[in-house]
């Protein structure tokens, strides 16, 4: 009986341990300071990201955020599955790993399963953003618009290597029909 508790406690910790080292952020970046929420909400086109298996074959992806009456950001993201020729889309929730003007933030789409999203880079007027994940596996290129300026990608590509990302397998999503979850379409 007592090798249960102990084995139950283990692994418990190591679980908690493994949910909560979900949420990182990859070694030399850094998330950006006096962040304001409130300008990031709305939505998102993504202009490039990593291959991986939930966006896997999709196009015309958005993200779009709101404030949940609990104080979380709800996160809307959608594409349109270029196999199947048809629109999908996830909700999830998302929450702040430290204060509200650091993003830092943790997405579930899965709860109780947390994800990094870190926001690394944005101009002024918060319309341009570069997301990383928990990993270097994780990277994503966003803006208000359909389509991000040159200089800005290479900015933020420049970013994104000197952090240690290969942005040669970046996917650039095609932004060429109207999304019908984007609020207004």
């Amino acid at each position: 009986m007592k090798n249960k508790i102990i084995l139950g406690t283990v692994l418990a910790i190591a679980t908690i341990t493994l949910l909560s080292s979900c949420s990182n952020i990859p070694k030399n970046a850094k998330p950006i300071e006096k962040f304001d929420a409130e300008r990031y909400l709305g939505t998102w086109y993504e202009i490039a990201r990593f291959d991986y298996k939930f966006e896997r074959d999709l196009d015309n992806v958005t993200a779009q955020y709101s404030f949940k009456e609990n104080g979380e950001i709800k996160v809307l993201n959608s594409g349109y599955n270029t196999k199947t020729k048809e629109w999908k889309s996830a909700t999830g929730s998302a929450k702040f790993r430290k204060d509200k003007t650091t993003a830092a933030l943790k997405v579930s789409f899965f709860k109780p399963f947390y994800a990094g999203y870190n926001v690394i880079a944005l101009d002024k007027d918060y319309k341009y953003a570069l997301v990383a994940g928990q990993s270097l596996k994780y990277l994503w290129l966003l803006s208000r618009e359909k389509t991000m300026p040159e200089n800005i990608k290479e900015q933020y590509l420049k970013i994104a290597q000197e952090i240690g990302y290969d942005t040669s397998k970046l996917i650039w999503v095609n932004q060429d029909k109207d999304n019908p979850f984007v609020h207004g379409k």
